[in-house]
């Protein structure tokens, strides 16, 4: 009974010293990445993105009501009647 009780004593003791050590390596690892990438980022700025003019982000008035252009509905029945002939559907 000893001998089982040092062998759990053991494991116990292996598992916590590589619970540790992958703990310490990530920790490591994070605040490498994150130094690097704190360089790299004055290096190498992101783009500023420049804003759209106010006509450009005006949108039709029928998008604000909610409804659906005729184009787009004859597009869609267009297709739907294609799509039913090619497979066999009435």
């Amino acid at each position: 009974m000893d001998n089982m009780q040092q062998q759990f004593l053991e494991a116990g003791t292996l598992m916590l010293a590589g619970m540790v050590f992958v703990f310490a390596f990530l920790s490591i690892l994070i605040v490498f990445i994150n130094t690097v990438l704190a360089k790299l980022a004055i290096k190498y700025p992101d783009p500023v993105a420049k804003a759209a003019s106010r006509t450009a982000r005006k949108s039709p008035s029928n998008k604000t009501s909610g409804e659906i252009s005729p184009s787009v509905v004859a597009a869609i029945s267009g297709a739907v009647k294609k799509y039913r002939a090619q497979h066999g559907q009435d």
